[in-house]
């Protein structure tokens, strides 16, 4: 990638917040209609595919799109050279509880077969799911049999007695550094998802000093509640209980949270022109609902609808079991989903239209802005002289944390399930609201990476803009041009 190349394109961009998206180019549609028929081709074909494009010939847009996708190909090609097992980029299991063709609502005997068949080769080179997953996985197989026709139902069969027969092989421990070279193949997915190469022993050690930092505010503001007694976890799961935050279980508690989190929301949308200068009216135009009542019987996590030209955004909240969100957990959840979080950068990044590899191999960015967002209307004021809603937004920072150092120290550092699950519980004391520590864990064992890297957007972005002398340019440059790999990030200090 030519770097040099890439400034150029980006420092001839319009703000997209102040203009309309421009037209595209004849370079620009040559490279999106390259990238739509990459197909299935290997990431050093595709990469080759490339090579004729430079980033100084396109619009700022699509000279991201080039070198994002020609980034992550670069990755993808030495993960498929040296780690040829599992799902490229994601995980290095090819079927496991949450993944396979056995998951499909209408499994197709072919599909299942051609997993089989990946299991077998993972195995061949000493990548078995860890004993627990591997467990769950055959039951969970043998269990969609009777739902399924006759052909996908042997073949799942066969996949479950091929999984059977790995039992023996297989281990308790959850990390991807017991297999070999683990600790580089972790590495190699760290820099896909962040977008720069990452040091894990470092990065941990930086989620453990923000949550004892974390932990120290927490501690003030618990003792300023008369919360002096235990630990900072322990003190947090008594704030989840006390009565008098939380919120009755019935219409009219549910229609009063999100009463509650639309004040709020005002409270932003006000803020949003110190923290941005002009945006995209889609922006402002959003709100917080209730889920619908099926939604809500069923237990639906809460959603987002993006705002466009005429149409409102809306931050669909989940309040089925609404005593185990008191009212302080809310205002974080507003900054979050909605002001001045996802609801300012999706909706630009809709007019930037990113393609959708660069929605691939940039995955860390949304949710690293989302967190900052809340630390950036926190350093605007937005809890001051309300600690319950203050100590909200730290718990909400705690859970981001430790999942992060989960990921790092189940990976990186060899820490068992148990290790894990202790961690949690010192760090948050309260699990997040639809995030149970054990699901957490499971995802982390069987999607390395994808947790650190979203806690590594976050504490880079923070990092940036604490160093721009200009912040509300610095937002803008950042997000005008859709999601970024943090390698591009430099550039926005400079501009800003």
């Amino acid at each position: 990638m030519n770097r040099r190349e890439l400034l150029a394109a980006v420092a001839s961009s319009a703000l997209l917040a102040s203009a309309p998206a421009l037209g595209q180019g004849t370079d620009d549609l040559a490279l999106r209609a390259v990238l739509d028929g990459l197909g299935n081709a290997t990431p050093e074909a595709k990469f080759e595919r490339l090579k004729p494009f430079s980033p100084s010939t396109l619009s700022c847009s699509s000279a991201l799109d080039l070198v994002t996708a020609r980034s992550g190909l670069r990755i993808d090609a030495h993960l498929a050279h040296r780690f040829a097992f599992g799902r490229l980029g994601h995980s290095p299991y090819s079927v496991s509880p949450a993944s396979g063709a056995w998951r499909d609502s209408h499994p197709s005997a072919a599909k299942i077969n051609a997993d089989t068949a990946a299991i077998k080769a993972d195995a061949a080179m000493g990548v078995v799911l860890p004993t627990p997953f591997l467990q769950q996985t055959i039951a969970a197989i043998r269990g969609a049999l009777s739902a399924s026709d006759r052909d996908a139902a042997e073949a799942m069969s066969r996949q479950a007695s091929v999984l059977e027969r790995l039992l023996p092989s297989s281990t308790d421990a959850p990390g991807v550094g017991r297999l070999r070279d683990g600790d580089s193949y972790f590495a190699l997915l760290l820099e896909r998802h962040t977008g720069e190469p990452v040091d894990a022993a470092a990065a941990h050690a930086r989620f453990i000093d923000t949550w004892h930092q974390l932990h120290a505010q927490a501690d003030a503001l618990l003792r300023r509640q008369g919360l002096t007694r235990g630990s900072v976890g322990e003190r947090i799961i008594a704030c989840f209980r006390q009565e008098k935050w939380l919120y009755s279980d019935d219409d009219a508690g549910r229609d009063r949270a999100v009463a509650d989190m639309n004040r709020w929301l005002d409270r932003a949308r006000a803020r949003v022109p110190a923290l941005f200068g002009p945006v995209p009216g889609a922006c402002l135009d959003v709100s917080a609902r209730r889920m619908s009542a099926k939604d809500e019987a069923a237990h639906r996590q809460g959603y987002r609808v993006v705002p466009a030209s005429g149409k409102s955004g809306v931050y669909f909240v989940d309040l089925a079991d609404i005593r185990r969100r008191p009212s302080w957990s809310l205002p974080s959840v507003v900054h979050h989903e909605l002001l001045p979080g996802h609801m300012i950068q999706l909706p630009i990044e809709q007019m930037a239209d990113p393609h959708a590899l660069r929605l691939e191999y940039a995955p860390g960015f949304v949710e690293g802005w989302a967190i900052y967002a809340e630390q950036l209307a926190a350093s605007y004021g937005a809890f001051a002289h309300d600690d319950m809603a203050l100590l909200g937004h730290l718990h909400w920072l705690l859970f981001r944390v430790a999942r992060a150092a989960i990921d790092t120290g189940i990976h990186s550092k060899g820490w068992s399930v148990g290790q894990a699950l202790q961690a949690l519980g010192q760090i948050q004391g309260e699990p997040a609201y639809f995030a149970s520590f054990a699901a957490d864990i499971d995802r982390i064992c069987l999607e390395p990476g994808i947790r650190a890297a979203e806690a590594l957007n976050w504490l880079t972005i923070a990092d940036r803009a604490a160093k721009s002398p200009q912040r509300t340019r610095f937002h803008r440059r950042l997000l005008e041009n859709g999601r970024l790999r943090l390698e591009h990030l430099d550039f926005e200090i400079k501009q800003g």
